[in-house]
């Protein structure tokens, strides 16, 4: 059988739905929540999803050795994990979330792409459209046999606290160092509202600029458009042609950036993986405050 056509990095829902029996399309259901949002995103999957949806924790492919959340794997982990999902190196993969906002799911597409896998998509709208357009739901929970999934990181892709250090004592070089785009709140990029986490100080990365993750989606959950989404990214003074550095919390949201960017054509991107709650938490890393 010939390999699924698969748009990237986005389908609608109307192409997962037409192609969903497809033997090589594999749907990942990627919801999270913070700890404080009293959800359950495995009780909220078992109560109904994506007809065939695996669920995957993004904690499932991370680091768990790391004292950081959600810190990038292994590449033999995350093969090893993916690879227990059914997922082989051959299939198209379609990740979506519960939040209406690309919480979570692009952070899976991120890791899929960082591993070298291109085909891999984020569904627009998530889970939320699906349900308002009443397309089914299954509360059967498949069992998928081990795949062989290889997994090859593109280190480009991501950036450690010693390089965010780098970046920053290079800012007035020329070339310019990469700019460094933050998806958190407003109010959390300022300073101006605590951190969930504990230890963490407020603020963000000196030069940094706040794009929040939740401005690049319409109220149904899609992406904006591509004039909205360059309209939203030069008002927070980036230059789609320099590179890019996207943070967040704990480099979840972050990926969400990455997504709207990509979509935009935008190669030259990373993703800094300890995000805040590294650098906020470090004790000699300089934190700026204000919007």
């Amino acid at each position: 059988m010939p390999p699924v056509s698969l748009p990237t990095p986005l389908v609608s829902t109307h192409w997962l739905a037409e192609h969903l029996r497809d033997a090589h399309v594999k749907v990942v259901d990627a919801t999270m929540y913070l700890p404080g949002a009293g959800r359950d995103a495995r009780a909220e999957y078992v109560a109904g999803h994506i007809p065939s949806a695996v669920f995957c924790d993004i904690g499932y492919v991370s680091d768990e050795s790391s004292p950081l959340p959600h810190t990038m794997p292994s590449a033999e982990l995350f093969a090893e994990r993916v690879g227990s999902l059914g997922i082989g190196s051959d299939d198209a993969v379609i990740v979506y979330d519960s939040s209406g906002q690309n919480f979570s799911a692009p952070r899976l597409w991120w890791l899929f792409r960082t591993f070298g896998h291109a085909r891999v998509s984020v569904l627009d709208g998530g889970l939320r459209k699906w349900q308002a357009e009443a397309r089914a739901i299954s509360t059967d929970i498949p069992s998928p046999t081990h795949a062989a999934f290889h997994a090859e990181l593109a280190p480009e892709r991501v950036r450690d606290l010693e390089a965010m250090r780098a970046n920053l004592a290079s800012h007035d070089a020329n070339p310019p160092a990469a700019q460094v785009a933050d998806a958190r709140s407003p109010g959390r990029f300022a300073g101006a509202e605590p951190e969930p986490r504990p230890g963490v100080r407020s603020g963000h990365i000196p030069g940094s600029t706040n794009v929040h993750y939740a401005r690049l989606v319409n109220a149904d959950g899609t992406l904006r458009s591509a004039t909205e989404l360059r309209e939203i990214m030069q008002q927070a003074g980036l230059d789609l042609a320099q590179p890019i550095i996207a943070s967040c919390g704990s480099g979840v949201t972050a990926c969400a950036v990455l997504l709207a960017l990509d979509t935009l054509g935008v190669k030259d991107i990373a993703m800094y993986d300890g995000s805040w709650t590294e650098w906020g938490g470090a004790s000699d890393t300089p934190v700026q405050t204000g919007a």
